[in-house]
């Protein structure tokens, strides 16, 4: 199992009133699966995503990522977790502007310490894999934007993290350039890359195996 929530809760506190934005969520991930959760906004996806990715911690649950309780590691802990075990794919792509194609993809690398000629090979690997390998050199401004998105993804995909995280991957593009995102996600899937997505597009997540809904805190499966 790589993700492990059990009765998670999360509490912020406004203007000294608490409000319950997660609300005793539990969730299960195995190995290669490929899962989409729905909700609209303020339901509380991004919230739980952000606990599912080790940017929050949860006020109450218990969260065990490939076994181990994130609930309980320190700050420094946490970054190692997002570096080594987690790739993120955002909405606006989040490339440095100043960076080519391939230096994008090689930061992970540089933060675990790998060498140049080596982050650089791997990091070409990855652009090839994405079908980017002609757009090495480029840079954000000159790619589309389901290029730059192929880049992320690619970037996410490079230290072979554990688990994909993908907030609204399609949600900067157009139509065609959407479906080859869900095209290329398949592919990462079938190769045994475990995905969880968050959309609000139908079409979207049925591109995924199971689809969860949240609403106002509260986290259920979509039977098919």
């Amino acid at each position: 199992m790589i993700v492990d929530l059990e009765n998670i809760n999360k509490i912020y506190n406004q203007e000294s009133i608490p409000v319950n934005v997660l609300n005793n969520v539990s969730l299960r991930v195995d190995k290669g699966d490929y899962i989409a959760i729905m909700g609209p906004s303020g339901s509380g996806k991004t919230t739980l995503m952000n606990i599912i990715g080790c940017l929050d911690v949860a006020t109450t649950g218990k969260y065990l990522l490939d076994g181990e309780d994130v609930s309980k590691a320190t700050d420094n802990r946490m970054s190692d977790i997002r570096n080594q075990k987690i790739g993120f794919v955002f909405q606006q792509f989040h490339l440095l502007p100043k960076l080519t194609a391939i230096e994008n993809v090689a930061l992970p690398l540089l933060y675990r310490d790998v060498s140049k000629a080596k982050r650089m090979a791997i990091a070409g690997e990855a652009l090839e894999k994405v079908g980017l390998g002609d757009r090495k050199k480029f840079l954000p401004n000159q790619l589309s934007g389901g290029q730059c998105q192929r880049v992320a993804i690619a970037r996410a995909m490079v230290g072979n993290p554990l688990l994909l995280l993908a907030d609204e991957p399609t949600g900067a593009l157009d139509t065609k350039a959407g479906e080859q995102i869900m095209e290329l996600f398949k592919k990462l899937n079938d190769e045994g890359a475990t995905i969880i997505m968050i959309t609000h597009e139908p079409k979207i997540a049925e591109c995924a195996k199971k689809i969860y809904h949240i609403r106002d805190g509260n986290l259920q499966e979509e039977l098919k």
